[in-house]
């Protein structure tokens, strides 16, 4: 018995890990895109679109993809 509460705790634990983790790269990717110049503004509205729409997804994605769509 005493297993199972422990088991749910450290798994409660870890899930709220991950979705604070998710939640403060998503919040950064917010910043970035708002506060980055893009080569096209198309590109930063389709970011900001993805980012609020999808934001599991657009979070994930943006650290590998959206740094390739900016201005150097």
């Amino acid at each position: 018995m005493i297993e199972g509460i422990l088991f749910l705790i450290g798994s409660s634990m870890l899930f709220l890990t991950a979705a604070l983790a998710i939640f403060v790269l998503w919040i950064w990717a917010i910043i970035d895109v708002i506060r980055s110049d893009f080569k096209d503004q198309t590109t930063k509205i389709i970011w900001i679109a993805l980012l609020i729409f999808l934001p599991f997804l657009g979070a994930v994605i943006y650290p590998f993809v959206g740094k390739s769509t900016k201005k150097m």
